[in-house]
């Protein structure tokens, strides 16, 4: 069980972090963007991973990471059933979890604080660095606890696309689908129960922080 606690932790935390990173932009654009067909359609492909099932997802994932796919070429073995195959369909599954609370923080920001930083000489970068991250602060702890909590539980995408491969693919989901298969249901009871007590809790302190500083509820 260590094996898999550990590859799931590694797995939320760098598909977090990557996410927030990439999201970043992403959810600028969409908030503040003035095309409006490209941004409906954008949105629409982000909220997709939200209706659709995760199988149908994994498969094509499967189909773009294998040796002859798109994306697995790149590499001589393919990227599916490997680690590197994870975290790639984890930013697509996870991503309408970070990027919408973003957008919608972007999407409320006072444009007279931009304009006033474009006078004021300051690139893009140092916009972002100076003004809109600060000013987004609680979005950005909002979007990272989602993604995070989200990869966590991920099931569907990652059996489809990392297989059952302990110490490299096996994350706690996929263990727990294996006691209950093999009927080792002590088992079972500790790895699911952990994993709705740890939900649980990272909820009720979510909303109890959002609670505290008079958030809007901003989860997709």
């Amino acid at each position: 069980m260590a094996e898999a606690i550990w590859v799931t932790l590694k797995l939320a935390v760098v598909t977090t972090a990557l996410l927030l990173i990439l999201c970043t932009p992403l959810a600028w654009w969409l908030a503040q963007g003035r095309s409006r067909l490209g941004r409906t359609l954008v949105e629409a492909a982000v909220a997709l991973p939200l209706i659709l099932p995760p199988t149908v997802l994994g498969f094509y994932l499967l189909l773009l990471l294998a040796p002859d796919g798109l994306l697995g070429r790149f590499s001589q073995a393919g990227l599916a059933f490997s680690f590197t195959g994870l975290v790639i369909g984890s930013l697509i599954y996870s991503l309408p979890f970070v990027v919408q609370p973003l957008a919608a923080s972007f999407a409320q920001m006072d444009t007279r604080l931009l304009q006033l930083g474009r006078s004021q000489g300051l690139s893009r970068v140092e916009l972002l660095r100076h003004l809109i991250v600060p000013a987004s602060a609680q979005a950005f702890v909002m979007a990272a606890a989602l993604g995070f909590a989200h990869t966590i539980g991920e099931f569907g995408v990652v059996l489809m696309i990392g297989g059952n491969i302990p110490g490299e693919t096996q994350v706690l989901s996929i263990l727990l689908f294996d006691e209950v298969e093999t009927l080792n249901f002590a088992r079972a009871h500790h790895i699911a129960g952990g994993l709705l007590a740890a939900s649980f809790a990272l909820l009720v302190i979510l909303y109890g922080w959002q609670r505290q500083r008079g958030l809007k509820y901003v989860a997709p």
